[in-house]
């Protein structure tokens, strides 16, 4: 038995077993038993990802295992990096979840349910890339779907708005599988099966417009898995009230998958569009990477912060999917290659970095019990590791050298600048469009983090919560410490996912790039004169920093200090009061964006009894709501609501008016069928 079908059976095994030891074991043993079987189920996967990254391949049809068409299932490149991201994701996120899952008692994550579930979720996010037939794709997804959906609803019993968030993912969620099941079922009507063989070798006999009806529901469904701006919704509720382990392995992991099916269904399985797919794609991906940093920028909430983090990130996947589509149409097959390289290495450098920081906020929230920035502060000398490990996460998501982010949004960057020499109107505006915007919501992150650090870590405890936390437990260090590891492979050694990077974007039918290579040290551009050594970034910031305070210090040992008191206005020492809060360190960037963000305000005046002239309280409440939930959804709930009250009427309990509405559905079936024999 060759890597790949065995990893993948011990993947299968392994998450079995960790549900039925989530159902039978008590709560002091189930946890670390579910936990270490959590993360054999990562390793499984991330040895099989790796395996069809070197190369290998394999396929198999399991007849019995779906009624009718059976299971189909293949690994390529493609489905290997995927597997490997989700796989090395898991696996960290399990070690960690131990402790975390440890402190809360046999309730939450630590029950029965949650802790059955938790393995089954793992074992569909390595498995998805895996299913080669539309059949077996879907019935994956919806078990990923539902298995997420019961992790987040882990705390409903406690708190109101999980429940509500539950809500909103449910919804969402299952319009993205009615729409990918209509998409999916259209392309195998018209293709004449529905393994993703048939469907890959029948694409070319699609009309244009079928191929343009199937691509824009499945992108429609996965663009939604993806937390892209507009079907963003769910984001930013279930990430945030999740419990953190979950929140890590959606952010990191699942997401990536609605990565993945763009670019298995577009670019392989259709083989490509016209240029107003990735164009579409690509303002899609632009809308989401600024609108989600502009709301992180806002928000108080580290989770929710953290939440609008992962839907820019995707906006800039999107951004390289899109840009390697329109580079396919145009004919520049080379830059079409470079530019998926750089959106599936930021799937990997995101995941990493974003499981990293969920899972330091989870040991903020176990620590403190709170996730309001404006009420943390002083984290830095009561969890230090913690804030360290936070801090290398904020550095790849500002996408600055030395994170691991940089590498990945600088190649994203290099194939639309050197895209300009594509010919096209299209081109010449969107290319530069796409950059600008990457340069904003890279400054925006770098706002974003700042004030995540500067109001969280660095300043005063702001109560008595933040005043007395204390670190994280060995395991749940121990994850993050994986994860930081990882972090930092990533940022100073990319060249070796050269290779892998090369046969994945080789499994979609373009040519290796050779952009990432040099023995893992070095960044280089097939047919463009560019190079990025990170080692040596690295090594000149070293110096550079060294240097600046290096210097001062031995200037001034030569000069005298003295000390004196300073003239305080009065005002006497300073309190955590007088700090900036993350509300206050926003506002001026909300003033510049304001026409965008539309932010609310409220002022309560309540005079004294006795007269209306004398206040006795002001009340003054500013909030900036999701502009796009407020605009769009808002009035779509409304107006089911009101169809639902009106439609109280039909049922008025007459077995006759019943009756009568079966018989007019009948007729009309019945004219139906007639008109369209």
């Amino acid at each position: 038995m060759s890597a790949i079908p065995a990893a993948l059976a011990t993947v299968t095994a392994l998450g079995g077993a960790g549900a039925l030891a989530g159902l039978g074991l008590p709560y002091r043993v189930r946890v670390p038993v579910v936990g270490v079987l959590t993360a054999g189920v990562g390793v499984a996967g991330g040895t099989a990802g790796v395996a069809a990254l070197g190369g290998s391949r394999w396929s198999a049809v399991f007849p019995g295992l779906l009624p009718l068409a059976g299971a189909h299932v293949a690994v390529d490149a493609l489905g290997g990096l995927f597997m490997a991201v989700a796989g090395a994701v898991v696996a960290a996120v399990a070690v960690y979840g131990i402790g975390y899952a440890a402190g809360h008692g046999p309730h939450g994550l630590g029950s029965r349910t949650a802790q059955a579930v938790l393995p089954l979720f793992a074992l569909t996010l390595v498995l998805v890339p895996v299913a080669a037939s539309v059949s077996t794709f879907l019935v994956l997804w919806e078990l990923m779907a539902l298995g997420s959906l019961l992790l987040v609803l882990a705390e409903h019993q406690g708190r109101a708005p999980v429940r509500q968030a539950g809500v909103w993912y449910a919804v969402m969620t299952h319009l993205g599988l009615v729409l990918l099941l209509a998409g999916l079922a259209l392309f195998a009507a018209q293709a004449g099966g529905q393994t993703f063989a048939v469907l890959r070798a029948g694409a070319h006999t699609l009309s244009p417009a079928v191929r343009g009806v199937v691509f824009v529901l499945v992108a429609l469904a996965f663009t939604s898995k993806a937390g892209a701006v507009p079907l963003h919704a769910w984001l930013p509720r279930a990430h945030p009230e999740a419990p953190s382990p979950v929140s890590a392995l959606m952010s990191a992991a699942m997401v990536n998958l609605g990565v993945y099916g763009l670019v298995r269904t577009g670019l392989d399985l259709l083989g490509g569009g016209p240029a107003w797919w990735w164009l579409g794609l690509a303002a899609v991906g632009g809308a989401s990477a600024v609108y989600g940093i502009l709301q992180a920028a806002m928000a108080c909430d580290l989770k929710r912060l953290l939440a609008y983090s992962t839907s820019e990130n995707m906006g800039l996947v999107l951004i390289g999917v899109g840009a390697c589509g329109l580079f396919t149409t145009y004919g520049n097959r080379p830059l079409a290659a470079l530019a998926l390289a750089a959106a599936l290495l930021h799937v990997v450098n995101h995941a990493a970095f974003k499981a990293l920081a969920f899972c330091a906020a989870g040991s903020v929230l176990r620590a403190t019990g709170l996730r309001d920035l404006d009420r943390l502060g002083g984290l830095r000398s009561r969890m230090p590791v913690t804030a360290g490990l936070f801090a290398l996460a904020a550095l790849g998501a500002v996408a600055l050298p030395p994170g691991n982010g940089f590498i990945s949004e600088w190649l994203l960057l290099q194939s639309l600048i050197h895209g300009l020499q594509v010919p096209g109107v299209a081109v010449a505006v969107v290319l530069p469009l796409s950059v600008a915007l990457i340069a904003l919501s890279a400054g925006i992150a770098a706002a974003v983090f700042v004030k995540a650090l500067g109001v969280g870590f660095f300043a005063r405890p702001r109560s008595s919560q933040a005043a007395g936390a204390r670190e994280a437990p060995p395991l749940m260090i121990a994850g993050m410490g994986l994860l930081a590891a990882a972090c930092g492979a990533l940022a100073l050694m990319p060249g070796l996912l050269g290779d892998g990077l090369d046969r994945a974007v080789n499994a979609v039918g373009l040519p290796g790039t050779g952009a990432v290579s040099g023995g893992g040290v070095r960044v280089r551009l097939a047919d463009i004169s560019a190079s990025l050594s990170p080692v040596w970034v690295v090594a000149a910031l070293t110096v550079a920093i060294m240097l600046a305070v290096g210097l001062p210090r031995l200037y001034g040992r030569r000069r005298r200090r003295a000390n004196a008191r300073l003239w305080d206005c009065g005002g006497g020492a300073p309190t955590p009061r007088m700090a900036y809060t993350a509300t206050s360190f926003a506002e001026p960037l909300q003033r510049v964006f304001d026409d965008v963000l539309a932010p609310e305000q409220d002022v309560d005046v309540t005079p004294v009894r006795e007269s209306a002239y004398l206040v006795e309280r002001v009340r003054f409440q500013r909030r900036v709501p999701d502009r796009i939930e407020h605009r769009l959804y808002e009035p779509v709930l409304r107006s089911l609501a009101g169809a639902g009250r009106a439609a109280r009427r039909l049922a008025g309990g007459s077995v006759h008016l019943y009756l009568g509405y079966g018989f007019v559905g009948l007729v009309v079936l019945l004219l139906a069928l007639a008109v369209g024999w």
